[in-house]
């Protein structure tokens, strides 16, 4: 399991497809080392204690018109008091005017000055989700992961029990593949995103075939970079010696970097149909979160006959 403690303000910058009004000279060594982002509006003021400027800062519009509603030489000073710290970059949300007087300021200090057309909410929602993503705990698991009726599916189980052709079945089906065979697994906000590695994203490995290109095969339609983990199902070759559940009244979870995920366990033999059974069990999984559990509800019509 390893955490990142930086990221390169430029990838942020590209991901988020931010406007790049003024460039400082070490732009693309500067490091982003906290998930937090500050919306300096009491630094505006002039108080300037326990300023967090390592962190990201976005001048949203009421930042904006509380500046530009001071005089040049106030702006001027205000803007000044900030821009003297040592801060990754200044965002400023609504393709805001600057005026030249602040990117003087800019180039003075050597502070990256950036810009997005992006309503201060959305900006701020997708730079923190960008910035938790980074920061999260992370983790890589062999296995299988698909979105199946919006339901993400991690396929675990040894290897050769069929999680590649399970998955390619799933697809073939009209379900969206994430990763094959490699998973990479971040936490963060109480919930757990898979996705594959860049270099194999799309590919699937089926022992007499080969590599295949699922989205050269199937269409674009048939992938996806990421998607929440829901639940997770482990393969395995049926066990004569073992009972398997044949109602499930009790549900099964497993910790995935510290989060608690439904588990299924799903034994595996000739005849049987296991992508059938993935799709059910994710459907199933979709009605239980929404409150309804068809084994409960069954077992309490049968104790009220029963009593009857």
């Amino acid at each position: 399991m390893t955490r990142r403690t930086s990221v390169k303000l430029r990838d942020v910058v590209n991901n988020l497809k931010l406007e790049i009004v003024h460039k400082s000279s070490d732009f693309d060594e500067v490091e982003i080392t906290s998930p937090d982002i500050n919306r300096p509006g009491l630094q505006l003021t002039g108080f300037l204690e326990e300023f967090p400027y390592r962190r990201l800062q976005i001048i949203g519009s009421v930042e904006y018109n509380y500046l530009t509603s001071l005089d040049n030489r106030m702006q001027y000073e205000r803007f000044r008091g900030i821009l003297s710290y040592n801060m990754p970059a200044i965002i400023f949300s609504y393709n805001a005017g600057l005026p030249k007087d602040m990117l003087d300021l800019a180039d003075y200090y050597d502070i990256s000055i950036l810009r997005s057309k992006l309503p201060t909410t959305r900006l701020t929602s997708l730079i923190s989700q960008e910035l938790e993503y980074v920061f999260a705990q992370r983790t890589q698991v062999h296995g299988e992961l698909l979105e199946v009726y919006g339901v993400g599916v991690l396929i675990l189980g040894e290897s050769s029990v069929g999680k590649s052709e399970t998955a390619l079945d799933l697809v073939s089906r009209g379900h969206r593949l994430v990763a094959d065979d490699l998973v990479e697994i971040a936490s963060y906000d109480n919930k757990v995103v898979g996705q594959a590695p860049k270099n194999i994203r799309h590919y699937t490995e089926i022992r007499g075939l080969g590599i295949l290109d699922i989205r050269r095969l199937y269409g674009t339609g048939s992938v996806k970079v990421y998607t929440d983990i829901d639940m997770v199902i482990e393969l395995e070759h049926w066990r004569e010696d073992y009972e398997y559940d044949r109602l499930g009244l009790d549900d099964h979870y497993t910790d995935l970097l510290g989060v608690q995920l439904p588990k299924i366990l799903v034994p595996v033999r000739a005849g049987r149909n296991i992508a059938m059974i993935v799709e059910v069990a994710a459907m199933n999984q979709r009605e239980k979160s929404m409150g309804y559990n068809a084994a409960k509800v069954m077992t309490e019509n049968l104790f009220n006959d029963l009593e009857d």
